[in-house]
This record gives C-alpha cells, sequence and structure tokens, in this order.
C-alpha cells in the first residue's frame, strides 16, 4: 500500500527527490504562446501537456460544461499513457502562475482518476529555478507506458442543475474563486456576463498564497477553511471559478490542509453565463437573469489565454 504524501512539494524537497528517484516531470503552464515559452526554456526532462487539447474537450456551443469540460476520462487516460505516467509513477506537476494554470487541474484529474503519487511543485517554475534545478529548451520525448487502468472519476463533481437548486440555502455553500472585481460584476475579461452565482461567496484563489506566492502553511489553510466551511458537510461544499481550472488551487490547498476536498463546479461561470441563469452583482440593487444583463467584450472562447 502507497502512504498518503503531501499534496505540494517544496522546491528544495523537489530537488532532493530528482536525486534519488525517477520522478515524471509535467510543466501544464498556459495561457498565450504556452508551447513556445515552454520551447524556450522548461525544467529539465518536463514533459509540455495542453490545458485545451488534453486536459478538456472544449465544445462548440460553451453553454454545454463552459470553457474547459473535462475530457472524457479514456482520452485523459490516453494522455496520461503518451506521456509515459503508469499507475506507479510519482509525477511531479508545475507551471509558471503557481499552480492556477494549470498544474493545480492536472493535480485534481490525475488523483480523481485514482492515482496515489502526484504532487504540484510550490512556487512553480520560477522557485525551482531558484533552488537551482537547471532548465533547458530540449525537445522531451516521453516514453510511452501501457494503458492507464480506470474506472471513472472519484472525486466529487457538481453540475449546474445542484448548483442552482443549492446555491441559496443555508446548509450549502457555493464558493467562486475568481478575483473580486469578476464576483462582483464590475469587470469581465473573459466571459460574455460579468456577475455571480446568486448565494455564492467569493473567497479568491489568491488568498491561498502568502506574500511571496507561495502556498500558506497546512495549518494556516486548515484554519482558514474550517472557518469558512462553519461545519458543512463538503459535500455541501461546491468550488467554482470561470472554467473549472482555478477552482482547482482552492481544492488543491484544502487536500493539502488535511481536510475533505469538496465538489467541483467543473462548468463554473462560463457554463452558467451561458444559459439564461440569474446572475448577482454587487452594484445593483436586484439579480438579473443573462438575457437581461448586457455583454462584456470578449475573445473567441478557444484562445488559449482563457483558462481562469
Amino acid at each position: 500500500m502507497i502512504n498518503k504524501i503531501s499534496s505540494i512539494i517544496q522546491a528544495s524537497e523537489f530537488l532532493e527527490l530528482t536525486k534519488t528517484e525517477n520522478v515524471i516531470i509535467v510543466d501544464v503552464s498556459n495561457g498565450v504562446n504556452s508551447k513556445e515559452k515552454y520551447a524556450n526554456k522548461h525544467l529539465d526532462g518536463a514533459i509540455f501537456v495542453d490545458l485545451n487539447s488534453q486536459l478538456a474537450t472544449i465544445k462548440v456551443d460553451l453553454a454545454e460544461g463552459g470553457r474547459h469540460p473535462l475530457p472524457e476520462i479514456e482520452k485523459f487516460a490516453e494522455t496520461l499513457a503518451n506521456i509515459g505516467i503508469s499507475k506507479n509513477s510519482h509525477v511531479i506537476v508545475y507551471d509558471d502562475k503557481n499552480g492556477a494554470n494549470a498544474a493545480a487541474r492536472f493535480w485534481w484529474m490525475l488523483k480523481s482518476i485514482g492515482h496515489k503519487k502526484v504532487q504540484v511543485l510550490n512556487g512553480g517554475i520560477q522557485q525551482a529555478e531558484k533552488a537551482g534545478f537547471p532548465t533547458n529548451n530540449k525537445v522531451e520525448i516521453p516514453k510511452i507506458s501501457k494503458n492507464y487502468n480506470y474506472d471513472n472519476w472519484k472525486l466529487p463533481i457538481s453540475q449546474i442543475q445542484e448548483v442552482e437548486e443549492n446555491s441559496q440555502k443555508e446548509n450549502f455553500l457555493v464558493i467562486d474563486v475568481r478575483e473580486n472585481k469578476r464576483y462582483r460584476g464590475e469587470n469581465e475579461p473573459i466571459d460574455l456576463i460579468a456577475g455571480h452565482i446568486p448565494g455564492s461567496i467569493n473567497i479568491p484563489f489568491s488568498e491561498n498564497l502568502n506574500t511571496e506566492g507561495l502556498f500558506l502553511s497546512s495549518k494556516e489553510l486548515k484554519t482558514k477553511y474550517q472557518e469558512i466551511f462553519a461545519g458543512r458537510n463538503p459535500k455541501n461544499i461546491i468550488f467554482h471559478c470561470g472554467s473549472g481550472i482555478t477552482a482547482c488551487h482552492s481544492l488543491l490547498a484544502i487536500d493539502y490542509a488535511g481536510l475533505e476536498i469538496p465538489k467541483l463546479y467543473v462548468g463554473s461561470w462560463s457554463e452558467w453565463s451561458r444559459n439564461n441563469k440569474e446572475i448577482a452583482t454587487e452594484n445593483k440593487n436586484e439579480s438579473l437573469t443573462a438575457k437581461d444583463s448586457l455583454p462584456v467584450q470578449h475573445e473567441h472562447p478557444s484562445d488559449s489565454k482563457r483558462t481562469k
């Protein structure tokens, strides 16, 4: 039996681990020119994984699942095998935004498929470089592994219907991890409409980090989230963001704190705001429906920087 390991690994621990153990390093930095940035510099041995094509199956109609719906589990298992990950692999995943874009999403998906040894590198590529881990611009060729065995997603997932039915109930808690201006409806740089799900509260994922951009200690995170949850059953707690990416950052922090992982609403705001659901803002006296609200300027949904 494999003992549970910490979901976050420090750069110094990572450096020592690679001296004694054969780990698979995965770069999940995403955004504009992410592939080019990887080609120019990545941690030595790291394999690149693309959010849009490998960690999501983006549909023509974004009302069906939002901007980054989960891929079919068979497709994800195939991706794992193609980059050399087997059931027993020790996987270290990083990005250039300390897990928010999109290392935490990859961590959540691996953990949800039942993988035991996966950790997110605290501080990402920047912290690894400071610790002395080498980088290069070589083309990394993974050793393809055998088929990755799976049965289904194991971590709890919420759907739009459950969110709508329960977001304003006292015994439920719907948490929006987007930045406060987006939650308040003052600004929406990505999706069609600004605002938030009625009844949801705003706990930005950035609050998982300290002033240096590193995760708070597990003790600090435990205290923080226990106060927020206020004794609620984790089955009644739902996290979301814009498209199911940065919400995983908070779920990662919660697991690191030793607490049970709540539900992820994968479709998040990008699905909710496209389905004529009620929309709340902090600068209006009443809630609106999507068809009543004025749309904001937005770019094409397949733009690789639309990840949050």
